[in-house]
């Protein structure tokens, strides 16, 4: 089912290459169309959400992006260029998972494997890579544990240095799958942040999978909603509505507000997983 109302279709940024393009893609999972008929244009700077239940096809649209899974219809750009594996103007950022206690590497060596890791072969040190690991360990606020191994760090600095490592080839397209899972309120402030700040100085654009849209919420540009097969996109007071949202799940779905939170109540238990502090949804 395509159904994609689109309450806007502007971006800011103006005119120029845009640095990503997404244009009539469809995604199919076996025989399930996820989605289809997406027209996508992300320009320097700009700060997409991605919002939807699990299964909605969220992880799969990043992966495609990078290459990794095909589209079933239409096509990517990455700055005017097809998509590819390996794009060095991409930086990734995972959900944080935490590493085995045991684990040996130490916090500069998982983000010198981001300084590395890019060139083909095995990774190799060149002169000058110390000094930018330790300016990527700055930037992310890592620089009092560079050494200390990864295994016995907390899951916010975890994902500091996995910050890091998406942000050494200075990429002007950050994809974020879900970044801000498993941790704890002060780290979703301190990661968004450096994410925020990469976006602000370089213009690197986001695009930033999230259960929960209130983190991120005051930097948003755009949202981009999919479920049950359809999407939909625009700002986030045009997209973060009743009406529309009912209008996506095709049945009654309310956006409250409770204090300085968005909460989103009413969508169908076929897609439960999904809350933006939202107690049953979004």
């Amino acid at each position: 089912m395509t159904g994609a109302r689109r309450p806007s279709q502007g971006s800011p940024g103006g005119a120029g290459t845009p640095v990503l393009d997404v244009h009539g893609a469809a995604l199919q999972r076996g025989d399930r169309e996820l989605w289809s008929g997406l027209d996508l244009t992300v320009q320097p700077g700009e700060f997409i959400a991605v919002l939807g239940p699990s299964g909605s096809g969220k992880t799969t649209l990043l992966r495609s992006i990078l290459g990794l899974q095909p589209l079933s219809a239409g096509e990517i750009s990455v700055a005017g260029e097809p998509v590819r594996k390996g794009n060095r103007r991409i930086g990734y950022i995972p959900q944080q998972r935490s590493l085995a206690p045991d684990t040996s590497m130490r916090a500069r060596d998982l983000v010198a494997l981001g300084v590395q890791g890019s060139r083909f072969g095995l990774p190799v040190p060149h002169r000058g890579d110390r000094a930018k690991v330790d300016r990527l360990l700055a930037a992310v606020g890592a620089a009092h544990y560079a050494d200390r191994r990864v295994g016995l760090l907390s899951g916010g600095e975890q994902q500091r240095l996995r910050v890091g490592q998406a942000l050494a080839d200075e990429p002007s397209l950050l994809l974020c799958d879900e970044p801000l899972s498993n941790l704890d309120l002060a780290n979703q402030v301190a990661v968004t942040d450096i994410i925020d700040r990469q976006r602000r100085e370089r213009e690197a654009a986001v695009l930033f999978v999230t259960h929960d849209i209130n983190p991120i919420l005051g930097r948003v540009d755009r949202i981009l909603y999919i479920a049950g097969g359809r999407f939909v996109l625009g700002a986030p007071e045009e997209v973060l509505q009743s009406r529309v949202l009912t209008e996506l799940y095709g049945t009654p779905v309310f956006v409250l507000r409770a204090g300085d939170r968005l909460v989103v109540v009413g969508v169908p238990d076929a897609e439960p997983h999904h809350e933006h502090d939202h107690g049953s949804a979004a």
